[in-house]
Order: C-alpha cells, then sequence, then structure tokens
C-alpha cells in the first residue's frame, strides 16, 4: 500500500498493482529528460496543464522506478491502463499530486490551446501550489 506521506501512490497497468514515487532520483531523471534546470523548472513544466503521451511515459517509468521497479521507458510504453489514455493521465495526476502538492487534480479538464481534452491536464487544476509565489515545495518551510 502507498504511504502518501513518503508521494508513493498506487496505480494497476496491466492488471496488476504497482506503487509509484518521484523520487529525488526519479526527478533529477525527468529533468535530464525533459532538459529543465531545475525542479522549480520541472514543477512549472507539469503545471503548464499540458501532456504529451512520450511525458507520460517518462513520468511514469520515473515513478516506477523510483519505487523500486526495474524497467525502461519502452517497456513502460506497452503497458494497459484502465480507461485507456484517461486511465494514464490519471496515474500522471496523482503522482504529480503526491509529489509536488498540485491542488484538485482534474485529468479530463480541458486545457488552453488543447485539442484533445482527455490527454491533458486542467491547468488551474494542475498548478503546483505556490509556483510563482516563489514557494514551488509548499510545507518544506
Amino acid at each position: 500500500m502507498a504511504n502518501k506521506y513518503r508521494g508513493e501512490i498506487d496505480a494497476v497497468f496491466d492488471g496488476r498493482p504497482h506503487k509509484l514515487c518521484l523520487t529525488l532520483g526519479a526527478l533529477a531523471e525527468l529533468e535530464s529528460a525533459f532538459g529543465d534546470a531545475d525542479m522549480l523548472a520541472l514543477a512549472q513544466r507539469f503545471g503548464d496543464g499540458r501532456l504529451k503521451a512520450s511525458d507520460a511515459v517518462r513520468i511514469i517509468g520515473a515513478g516506477l522506478r523510483g519505487a523500486g521497479l526495474k524497467i525502461a521507458d519502452e517497456a513502460v510504453a506497452q503497458l494497459q491502463a484502465d480507461g485507456g489514455a484517461a486511465g494514464f493521465v490519471g496515474v500522471v495526476a496523482q503522482l504529480l499530486q503526491a509529489t509536488f502538492g498540485v491542488a484538485e487534480v482534474s485529468p479530463l479538464a480541458p486545457s488552453r490551446g488543447s485539442a484533445d481534452p482527455s490527454l491533458s491536464l486542467s491547468p488551474a487544476a494542475a498548478a503546483p501550489v505556490g509556483v510563482g509565489a516563489n514557494d514551488p515545495f509548499p510545507g518544506t518551510r
């Protein structure tokens, strides 16, 4: 069972339960993969509310590896989730909420300029709490 205080979530892929966690190492992996300079830039990237399928693969893969599963992104891309693309977006939204403290995640809300609402996070709902207020990681002071 996932420990929400450690930023863990539970998800089901291919009918099997998995734990995901964006550890410091997993966040460093994502910074490198996305070319972001630091964790604030990473939080802001996720807070814009848009999500490509390749982003979901990287985030879910990093979360699975952060929780201890040895799995390559190529294998993550072959996984299936209940609800199809919306199911994957929901997992990403939960993981980002657990990691960055995003408020009221609504994975099916359309984002600005998004043609397919099932593949985006709501910008208002997915914005990290305090980003723009110089506090990207609430509760750490």
